[in-house]
């Protein structure tokens, strides 16, 4: 099996020589999986056989002809074809490179209709530097144990993740590929105050809103002053998401601005980032991106709302196709960024199909923001650089440009 050209969050850590601890956001552990489209063109995006040159000049030493013959010698062998596979990635240079069974690629295609298995926690990183919980899922596991917003995570599992990376802390929330499943349990070490409990929960399946959206300031009605400001918080580019986002600048109120949270938001579905962008931009470039060293680009579709106050929220979590976003809004003008470096993930990955069902997702290329500025490895740095009260910052902002708060 070939396939479309993928653009992600970063989905594991290594056990050995196996990529195979999903990580990001709870959502985002799968969810980041995108298809970028067509350029204007409607040239072809190639597939996962030809790109040798592509890996290449992405810093992948490895192309997918390459791990299928591994793959296919281990099944004639009576060996393992994916571990054949995940030797060959780990061994290839290619950091965004992995192996999934078909389990874990299931998880993920689903994770793209907002689906996942979890016990509903986002998490991000405290003032002090610590793992806090971000958000609980309504009626998900952890809502129902008592966990809150504000909450620190210090043991998951017995393991201490006080300063560990988030991503690595999620990752353990969601168990390796034979842990994760629904009805597996994950005891959890929550801080409140001065007191720490463990709580055990049972990962379930969940379903969640990749957007949500909420009125920011004091309380008034939603036809009143024009100042009124609205937030529209991102988690993930699922289907659907772009044109959600779309739907609710269309539906705020004249004149009033948009606070836009992509924190924790480690990608997704490109095409969905692009309409995300068309929201606010009246056509023109998006991002440009290459495969097999050809030169290609994203495109906003023309008729976004151009006049709208708006103010990016970023951190180091905010991963992929939301640096995309973020890239072309800053490039472009269109909107003052605040919070803190995004995680510089901007390559892209193409799929394809092992002999034994598995599938090899491998670096072909990496894209830029209009300005023609590389994301992989460098990240995002906001207009506004705070460490803590980013929201409350952003506000104040928003205000400033005359959005209301």
């Amino acid at each position: 099996m070939s396939g479309p050209v993928r653009c992600f969050g970063p989905r594991g850590v290594r056990r050995g020589a196996a990529l195979t601890l999903v990580f990001a956001s709870v959502l985002a552990t799968a969810a980041a999986t995108g298809s970028l489209p067509r350029d204007k063109a409607k040239s072809p995006v190639p597939a996962a056989r030809s790109v040798t040159s592509a890996a290449s000049a992405a810093g992948a030493t490895v192309d997918g002809d390459e791990v299928a013959s591994a793959a296919a010698r281990a099944v004639a062998d009576g060996k393992s074809g994916t571990e054949a596979a995940e030797r060959v990635v780990s061994r290839s240079g290619d950091r965004w490179g992995a192996v999934y069974d078909e389990r874990q690629y299931e998880e993920f295609e689903q994770a793209l209709d907002g689906s996942y298995t979890g016990v509903g926690i986002a998490a991000k990183r405290s003032a002090d530097g610590l793992v806090e919980v971000a958000r609980v899922q309504p009626g998900g596991p952890a809502d129902l144990a008592g966990v809150e917003p504000g909450d620190l995570l210090r043991t998951i599992d017995g393991r201490r993740v006080d300063r560990r990376p988030v991503a690595e802390a999620v990752a353990l929330l969601r168990g390796d590929s034979t842990e994760a499943a629904a009805g597996s349990t994950v005891v959890l070490g929550v801080q409140r105050g001065s007191v720490l409990r463990e709580k055990t929960l049972s990962r379930v399946r969940l379903s969640t809103e990749a957007v949500t959206v909420r009125r920011i300031g004091p309380d008034r009605p939603a036809s009143s002053a024009p100042s009124a400001a609205v937030l529209i918080d991102v988690d993930s580019f699922t289907r659907g998401s772009g044109t959600e986002v779309r739907d609710a600048v269309r539906g705020a109120p004249a004149g009033a601005g948009v606070l836009l949270d992509l924190r924790g938001n480690s990608g997704g579905l490109v095409t969905e980032a692009v309409t995300a962008a068309s929201a606010f931009l009246d056509g023109g470039l998006v991002a440009t991106y290459d495969v097999r060293g050809e030169q290609r680009a994203l495109y906003a579709e023309p008729g976004g709302d151009t006049d709208r106050p708006l103010v990016v929220l970023v951190d180091g979590g905010t991963m992929s196709a939301a640096e995309l976003l973020t890239g072309a809004l800053q490039d472009r003008g269109r909107a003052v960024t605040v919070g803190a470096r995004t995680f510089g993930k901007g390559s892209v990955q193409m799929p394809s199909r092992l002999p034994d069902g598995a599938v090899a997702e491998l670096t072909v290329g990496h894209y830029r923001t209009p300005a023609g500025r590389g994301v992989d490895g460098r990240g995002i740095t906001p207009d506004l650089v705070v460490d803590s009260r980013a929201e409350q910052r952003a506000e104040t902002v928003l205000s400033g440009l005359g959005g209301g708060s």
